[in-house]
């Protein structure tokens, strides 16, 4: 298979931009994601792709939940806040205020414009990343008017 035929080829695949977060004790993960997707009805079921050695696949793992903090359109530079580490820091998550999800505990961030808390029911480990299937226990909906941030309004890519 060629390359960056292939590279191309699965770069055509849409996606929105995403912050997981997952907590265990004194431990929090946070991280941009965007191999994300809704993969039931009834039961609410959603399919993620955690990077094999991220602090994100540890704890959503190691605690079988997780959230998912969604992105609005204008909010790449907090997209960008979680491509590092994380960092727990005077109350804040890479900077953002947080509260704990309600089912969870998972992190909710507070200026995003809407989240779910899962419960992994599933983990296919293959490759480098791998598929989280979670059951969603919770939602909420801060800002019902925010457009969703998308990977190709950024200018970056992740896939191929």
């Amino acid at each position: 298979m060629e390359q960056d035929t292939k590279k191309k080829a699965l770069r055509a695949i849409t996606y929105g931009l995403y912050v997981a977060t997952a907590v265990e004790g004194e431990h929090y993960a946070a991280g941009t994601v965007n191999w994300l997707s809704q993969a039931s009805f009834t039961p609410p079921l959603v399919m993620a792709g955690f990077k094999a050695d991220s602090g994100i696949h540890a704890l959503a793992e190691s605690t079988g939940a997780f959230a998912i903090n969604t992105l609005a359109a204008h909010q790449k530079d907090i997209a960008q806040a979680f491509f590092k580490p994380t960092e727990l820091v005077d109350g804040t998550l890479n900077g953002y205020e947080f509260e704990a999800g309600p089912e969870t505990g998972s992190p909710l961030l507070l200026d995003l414009p809407s989240w779910f808390e899962a419960r992994v029911t599933d983990v296919i480990k293959k490759g480098d990343h791998s598929v989280f299937v979670a059951e969603v226990v919770s939602v909420g909906v801060r800002y019902p008017e925010a457009m969703p941030l998308a990977m190709r309004e950024t200018g970056w890519s992740y896939g191929g």
